[in-house]
């Protein structure tokens, strides 16, 4: 065997293995999550779980198996009406996450405190959740049904997603009251926070757009004592219509004060837009 291939055939293989542990250990926190924080404190912030938790209240069923009654048949629904793009990945995240709330269901909770279960249960499932996306996969659930809606109704996404979400939260507010409605909505907001920083983490960068007379000087500032990159974009300007060229240069959060200062000395009167770089590829920053 050629020893590039092999290489290339060991990274093919780790990266397949580093996504199926993703979504096993992601799977295995949200649903600890849900049982020790979400479950005992009847927290319903969305999803297959908060339909779990809401019919667990009304009439006892175990949330596990609500969750493989609702989540199998939404995956056979998602391979029938948005096809076979969701593979084993999905199947698996599908079925093991139940799988660990059946294991986990005797734990003692660890509070018994709403608004504490509705923080800390949305932290850890938006955690769980965000390394099964790492994992290229999903959990299922109500995630496919609003993909469905989406295709057939020309809903945005978004839109299905919040919809579906709604209902599950406005269900718990009639079933359990509006205190606990209110904790579920804080729970949901918590997860999607929390599944954003896992996906993009903690490094911020600054993007920067510089529009000035002094673009040479500029530049090399740039270039010399920041240790940066500037690309040079050509614009306009509205009102006089002559080429004002603009400077780009994104830079770690550390770095804008210093960005700020050498701006300003060069050029005070140079326009500059500041803008969040949530996550930065390439040289310089993260490789993937």
């Amino acid at each position: 065997m050629n020893k590039k291939r092999g290489v290339y055939l060991e990274d093919t293989t780790w990266s397949k293995v580093k996504d199926y542990l993703y979504i096993l250990i992601g799977s295995a926190i949200v649903a600890i999550s849900f049982n020790v924080f979400l479950l005992p404190n009847e927290v319903a912030s969305g999803g297959v779980s908060g339909i779990s938790t809401i019919l667990h209240g009304l009439f006892g069923w175990k949330p596990a198996y609500v969750q493989w009654a609702f989540n199998i048949p939404l995956f056979i629904a998602g391979l029938i009406f948005l096809g076979v793009q969701f593979g084993i990945k999905t199947l698996v995240g599908t079925a093991f996450l139940p799988f660990v709330v059946y294991l986990t269901e005797g734990w003692e909770p660890w509070t018994n405190d709403p608004l504490l279960g509705a923080l800390f249960g949305g932290i850890g499932v938006g955690l769980g959740l965000g390394i099964v996306f790492r994992g290229k996969a999903s959990t299922g659930g109500t995630d496919l049904a609003a993909q469905i809606i989406n295709k057939y109704t020309g809903f945005t996404l978004g839109m299905c997603v919040i919809f579906i979400d709604g209902l599950v939260v406005l269900s718990a507010a009639i079933v359990f009251d509006i205190e606990k409605g209110l904790y579920a909505l804080i729970g949901l907001f918590v997860t999607s926070k929390t599944i954003d920083l896992v996906q993009v983490g903690l490094n911020r960068s600054k993007a920067a757009l510089i529009i000035t007379e002094k673009q040479q000087e500029i530049r090399e500032g740039i270039l010399n004592k920041i240790d940066r990159g500037v690309t040079k974009l050509t614009a306009y300007g509205g009102f006089t219509e002559s080429e004002r060229p603009v400077l780009m240069c994104v830079v770690d959060q550390t770095e804008f004060t210093k960005l700020k200062q050498l701006v300003k000395t060069l050029d005070p009167t140079a326009f500059v837009v500041v803008m969040d770089a949530s996550e930065v590829l390439g040289e310089g920053f993260k490789r993937s």
